[in-house]
């Protein structure tokens, strides 16, 4: 995804960068079969290391990367039944794949030097691969002959081969040593040489760098194919493809001739050809009259890539710009790329359109052209395409709740939510409880059968701001970035994408008549800021929410990257800030500091150090009163959990750590402040610390924040200081501990392990699907408490007399609240699954 600046008119084009590491990359789509570099739901691109990357088209992860040549992958096109891949590349070889199991079939190589091979085709008609190759010839090879001829001698590969100048004898006639570890191995694919005869010399005066098979019955004669061949010579040829006397052969039947300016690349759409050439012209040729019906400028610089559909020609230049053009007009151009942009291609997925690009700046972006073609999928079922693009809406939004000046922005992503909702058929209505506070978005879904249960979404809408760290984000905060399979902005995780993943969860229910019983949401926008004014707002407007039988919340993480989870249980927290003042100014210590003066930051350490002792044992009266103990069920569940991140990398590798943070209160000292200047000899007149508990179930945080209070009350009277004490409480948060064994829990641990598989382990070749094996040895999520606290969900079971639970959508390295925060797209597609499930199947209380 990309800044909208950037992208063409009147069209989403959210990007989608998939980065190679460092490597170029190209991707060279077969023209004759109009196939895309996309197979499937899968992504193929080659890289200037040799390597051949493929990732998921669904959740844009990689789903394996091949070391496929020695030399920069050039080439790639698919067999028409899409069972074979062929690679060419600067190594002199072209190799043939399973596109099953990505295991090398065969490799193939010519006796002759003939540099880097620019481009391959496949003809399915003849089982024959023909290549282009910078020592301007033709060559090819007939598979169906691969078990016939002689096993070649492995002397002529060109890895052994001695080549004529980095070869030759150096001082004293000493030639340097080759190593063992390049030679070529027949089980890692068949070893076919192409035969003398099977080559023609000088088929361009310069390199061959571009080819295309066409098979128009209007063009070609019967079980004849034609081969189209640009070269460096601007000469545009014309081959006949066809078998004689049982042997594959080509002979040149026309050629185009197109002036001095290379042909770099080709694209054919029916009978018309389009070449694109050096200095940014493109030639318009028909291959049945043999004519050039057209010639325009598309650029200032070289046109490196091409590809048409939908009516439109599309260009890739030298200078990043991605061009479209319609009847040979420019109808838009965007910077897609940072240098070269080396391949383009036309695909659909489930029925949107892209425009799938590769350059040399590491990277392959992938365009949404839905709008600018007019093929927004259908609104009765929701794609995960609209999905993203709702999201990518909703995060550029800055609805930062906390900062006066991102109000309006505020009350506009609220309006977006809601009308967003309206349009999957909700009742909907802005809640508000005065111009302070940023108003609520409700919605009311209707089940087919009314009075049964009825269950209650919470999310919320606010985050925190990105600008104090903007300058440490890859990508503009408030506008949504794909890359590498997450997406990045402000927001994503913290609580945009689960709330979306949550509303198209419903939507889908909605549109196929399966939401059996109502689902209200209640997504706020000042739970970044405390929930401040959510209480109040919740009580004026609770007969709208009605009898609720279930709570949800998605605002929480796994554990680590790898295991799905359940949130069972957080920490309560109550804040505290404590000031001591004198009478006085600030002093000097040398003239005023003597044993006999209290000075209030002495007396506030003081204070300070007694409400925990050397153990950290916190001495507030009744503090542990009511502290549960650790069940066996408990120990079961961490159990799992030790078990689990010992198969791993795990954020956290020592279970008896997350019981000390999950299950033990603890106080916290943030941090002093006082009225001097810093100057090392002035005693300051006031003194303020920031302090906080975090607490447990069943702590009372009301009780506890009163408790607190009278021990400093009490602490500060032992100190017979004349100084005066000030405490400001903060507003308590209750903790939290759901029921694991309920209905809710069951019910989303079911849906997780269905949608997660994680019991079924998915093969290989289906890693890049949406449902992902994250695990073969785990059979069911893991049960996590959190150290942090969420200040509203306790409230709600009080209010409602429901129980909650916790989805965890995101991983544990999101980075909620820090720079270039983001959520796994496999974690939103598939969270979205889940809620669906869980709508769907939610049993009566």
């Amino acid at each position: 995804m990309t800044d909208p600046e950037t992208t063409p008119d009147g069209a989403t084009n959210m990007r989608r960068a998939l980065r190679t590491h460092g490597q170029d990359t190209d991707q060279q789509h077969e023209n004759n079969q109009s196939t895309a570099p996309v197979l499937g739901s899968r992504i193929f691109a080659g890289t200037q290391g040799g390597e051949i990357i493929v990732w998921s088209f669904e959740t844009y992860e990689e789903i394996t990367r091949l070391q496929a040549h020695a030399g920069a992958v050039l080439g790639l096109c698919f067999s028409p039944d899409k069972d074979r891949l062929f690679s060419c590349a600067g190594d002199a070889i072209v190799n043939v794949w399973s596109t099953q199991s990505f295991d090398r079939l065969y490799s193939i190589y010519s006796t002759f030097d003939i540099g880097d091979v620019f481009c391959v085709t496949y003809s399915s008609l003849l089982d024959t691969v023909i290549l282009g190759a910078q020592n301007t010839s033709l060559q090819w090879y007939d598979l169906s002959q691969k078990d016939i001829v002689p096993k070649p001698s492995l002397k002529s590969h060109p890895s052994l081969r001695r080549h004529r100048f980095f070869d030759s004898r150096g001082p004293g006639g000493i030639t340097a040593t080759r190593s063992n570890a390049a030679q070529p191995d027949d089980e890692d694919g068949q070893l076919l040489e192409i035969r003398k005869s099977s080559i023609i010399q000088y088929a361009h005066f310069g390199y061959v760098y571009c080819m295309a098979l066409v098979k128009s019955p209007s063009f070609s004669e019967e079980n004849v194919e034609t081969l189209v061949t640009g070269g460096g010579d601007g000469a545009i040829k014309l081959w006949k493809v066809q078998q004689r006397d049982g042997l594959v052969s080509l002979t040149q039947s026309g050629v185009f001739e197109n002036g001095d300016e290379s042909i770099l690349t080709i694209a054919l759409k029916d009978t018309l050809l389009y070449a694109g050439k050096l200095e940014g012209e493109i030639d318009v040729w028909d291959l049945d009259a043999r004519q050039r019906i057209q010639t325009f400028k598309a650029a200032d610089v070289d046109i490196l890539s091409l590809a048409v559909g939908y009516g439109y020609v599309f260009a890739g230049t030298a200078n990043g710009r991605a061009k479209i053009f319609e009847r040979h007009r420019r109808k838009t151009d965007w910077k897609a790329h940072d240098e070269l942009i080396l391949a383009s291609a036309l695909t659909e997925n489930n029925g949107t359109p892209y425009l799938v690009t590769g350059g040399n700046d590491n990277c392959v972006a992938i365009w949404n052209l839905a709008d600018f073609f007019g093929k927004q999928p259908s609104l009765t079922r929701q794609s995960n395409e609209v999905l993203l693009q709702s999201l990518s809406r909703f995060i550029s939004f800055r609805t930062v709740s906390s900062r006066n000046e991102y109000n309006e922005d505020c009350r506009q992503g609220a309006s977006w939510l809601r009308n967003l909702f309206k349009r999957f058929g909700a009742q909907t209505e802005l809640l508000r409880t005065d111009s302070r506070h940023n108003p609520a978005v409700y919605a009311c879904f209707k089940g087919k059968y009314p009075g049964g249960k009825r269950s209650l979404f919470y999310g919320h809408y606010d985050v925190v701001p990105a600008d104090n760290d903007q300058d440490r984000w890859k990508t503009e905060p408030f506008s949504l970035h794909g890359r590498d399979g997450y997406l990045y902005g402000r927001g994503v995780s913290d609580n945009k994408g689960p709330i979306l993943a949550a509303a198209y969860a419903i939507a889908d229910l909605v549109a196929t008549q399966q939401l059996r019983s109502d689902v209200v949401f209640l997504v706020e926008g000042e739970e970044e800021s405390g929930s401040r004014g959510f209480e109040k707002l919740f009580k004026d407007n609770k007969h709208l929410i009605g009898d609720i039988s279930w709570i949800l919340l998605a605002n929480s993480y796994w554990l680590n990257n790898d295991f799905p989870c359940l949130t069972y249980g957080l920490r309560g927290v109550v804040h505290a800030t404590i000031s001591i003042e004198s009478g006085n100014t600030d002093m000097h210590s040398g003239v005023n500091g003597s044993n006999a003066t209290h000075e209030p930051l002495k007396d506030l350490v003081t204070l300070i150090s007694r409400v925990t002792d050397s153990s950290n044992h916190v001495s507030v009266p009744g503090f542990y009163d009511h502290i549960r103990p650790f069940t066996k069920q408990e120990e079961q569940w961490y159990g799992a959990i030790s078990e689990t991140l010992s198969q791993g990398d795990a954020m956290f590798p020592n279970p008896e750590s997350l019981k000390s943070k999950w299950r033990e209160p603890s106080f916290t000292v943030h941090g002093f402040t006082t009225s001097s200047s810093g100057v090392a000899t002035v005693i300051p007149h006031r003194a303020t610390v920031k302090v906080s508990f975090r607490l447990v179930p069943d702590q009372e945080a009301i009780e506890i924040s009163e408790a607190f209070y009278q021990f400093v009350q009490s602490e500060f009277a032992n100190l017979n200081s004349p100084n005066k004490l000030h405490i400001e409480l903060g507003d308590p948060v209750d903790p939290w501990l759901g029921d694991p064994n309920n209905g809710l829990y069951q019910t989303l641990e079911e849906a997780i392990i269905e949608v997660w598989g994680l019991q079924k382990p998915v093969s290989p070749a289906k890693e890049g699907q949406h449902r992902r094996s994250v695990s073969k040895s785990l059979r069911r999520p893991l049960y996590i408490r959190e150290g942090g606290s969420i200040p509203v969900i306790r409230f709600l079971e009080k209010e409602l007399n429901a129980p909650a639970a916790q989805l965890p959508c995101g991983q544990a390295s999101d980075n909620a609240h820090l720079e270039n925060e983001r959520l796994r797209l496999t974690n939103l597609y598939n969270a979205r699954e889940i809620f669906k499930k869980v709508f769907m199947d939610l049993p009566d209380r």
